[in-house]
């Protein structure tokens, strides 16, 4: 598992794929965890925390792009 200061090095391309190959995940484990096949109940919660830190630091680079051109206008 990732920190966010990891991804923060991360181009935002990079992190809009790293964000849709996490959701991917997250469906094959809830399928997986729905049909009783998941053994590792906690890889949902592990996923799902990822996929938070990857959409929080792209909204931060969104806010960042924002303000700097609203103060450049």
């Amino acid at each position: 598992m990732r920190k966010a200061s990891d991804y923060r090095s991360m181009s935002t391309e990079d992190l809009q794929h790293e964000l849709i190959r996490s959701k991917e995940e997250l469906f094959r484990l809830r399928y997986r965890m729905a049909s009783q096949q998941l053994e590792d109940k906690k890889a949902v919660w592990r996923v799902r925390k990822e996929i938070a830190r990857l959409a929080t630091v792209l909204s931060e680079r969104k806010r960042v792009g924002a303000a700097t051109e609203s103060a450049g206008s």
